[in-house]
């Protein structure tokens, strides 16, 4: 009796060392492998830091401390956004840092068009289930766009959200935060008839209308992600990923006072996007045969019959950031910016009209 009860007593303890799953990790949410995954935050982001970061990644909230020297009327400006249906393209391909990068990029342009410069940048990735080497990629996009927008990461949130999201997606939402002197903002209330509409080139689409694209190209089409397109440079993949441009850092050489408005080409086209800045007084007489149009976009309306005013109102075309400017100062901002005229503030009712 005593050799049994020894014996059953040896297999308990054995049994009581084993690892146990947690009983959250079996739900699907392992608390311990976001710490892993999130152990790493700092060295990543370290890069974007400057002096006016205080702390580290990992608090309740990021602390940042910004200098204000020289501005006489500071405003704080905020936008907040996502990549959309891109992801999708992103989960097909592997490729994560390029879209970290569009986030960033996407952001800072939103608030770019009132004159701001970027602070401080925070993300939102919301996912079934962590992938390191994805979280990992994320991270050095966002760092990497960030770095190069001398943007600081101050913070984020990383959400395991089982039974939300397709195994192997994920959720990308960022929120910048910036600073315009508030004399020096730019607000479109200064445009009037006779002045000039200058278009700056996107890379592509850029992150807008990805819902659309995929449909034509995958569904209508039949392409895969590794077919070429004519007039297209790589792959049909590859292209779909270039990565959203950042004009600020070329913005914020103009001088003040030569630029009367400034339109982010996002969701909307040109023709909903231009009247976000146009008084109601005028018109923007877009003129499309100024500028030629990428071969993507043209590949897109062939192939899904898209109707060719409404491609001007979901997709880019070509154009990511319009600048006016006064007729007189054409020259002086083209040579700082470059980008060439593609229009004319009319007479009118605050509306995109295209020729």
């Amino acid at each position: 009796m005593k050799k049994g009860a020894s014996m059953n007593s040896k297999k308990a303890a054995s049994k009581s060392t084993q690892p146990k799953t947690k009983a959250y990790a079996a739900a699907g949410v392992d608390v311990d492998l976001g710490n892993r995954v999130k152990s790493g935050i700092q060295a990543l982001v370290k890069g974007t830091h400057g002096p006016e970061v205080l702390g580290k990644i990992g608090g309740f909230g990021g602390l940042f401390r910004p200098n204000f020297k020289g501005m006489k009327d500071p405003v704080l400006v905020s936008s907040v956004d996502g990549v959309g249906t891109k992801l999708k393209i992103a989960f097909a391909t592997g490729s994560h840092d390029t879209v970290g990068q569009c986030l960033v990029n996407h952001c800072i342009n939103d608030i770019a068009v009132i004159g701001a410069k970027p602070l401080f940048f925070l993300d939102y990735i919301g996912a079934a289930k962590l992938e390191p080497v994805v979280f990992e990629a994320l991270l050095k996009g966002f760092a990497k766009a960030c770095k190069a927008a001398k943007c600081a990461i101050v913070g984020g949130e990383t959400a395991q959200m089982p039974g939300m999201y397709a195994p192997g997606e994920y959720d990308l939402v960022g929120t910048i935060i910036g600073v315009v002197d508030k004399a020096k903002s730019i607000d479109g209330s200064k445009i009037k008839v006779g002045d000039v509409v200058i278009g700056l080139a996107s890379n592509g689409l850029h992150t807008n209308g990805y819902t659309l694209a995929r449909k034509v190209l995958f569904e209508d089409m039949k392409l895969k992600l590794t077919d070429k397109l004519e007039g297209v440079t790589g792959t049909v993949g590859e292209e779909l990923m270039r990565v959203h441009k950042n004009y600020q850092p070329a913005l914020a050489k103009l001088p003040h006072g030569l630029v009367k408005g400034l339109a982010h080409i996002t969701g909307g086209g040109l023709v909903d996007n231009f009247p976000r800045v146009l008084p109601k007084t005028v018109d923007a007489l877009i003129d499309t045969a100024s500028w030629k149009v990428p071969a993507i976009f043209q590949h897109i309306e062939r192939g899904g019959k898209v109707d060719h005013a409404e491609m001007y109102q979901v997709f880019n075309m070509g154009i990511g950031m319009c600048i006016v400017v006064a007729e007189k100062d054409v020259k002086a901002v083209t040579k700082i910016v470059g980008g060439k005229v593609i229009g004319k503030i009319q007479k009118g009712s605050g509306i995109v009209r295209l020729k």
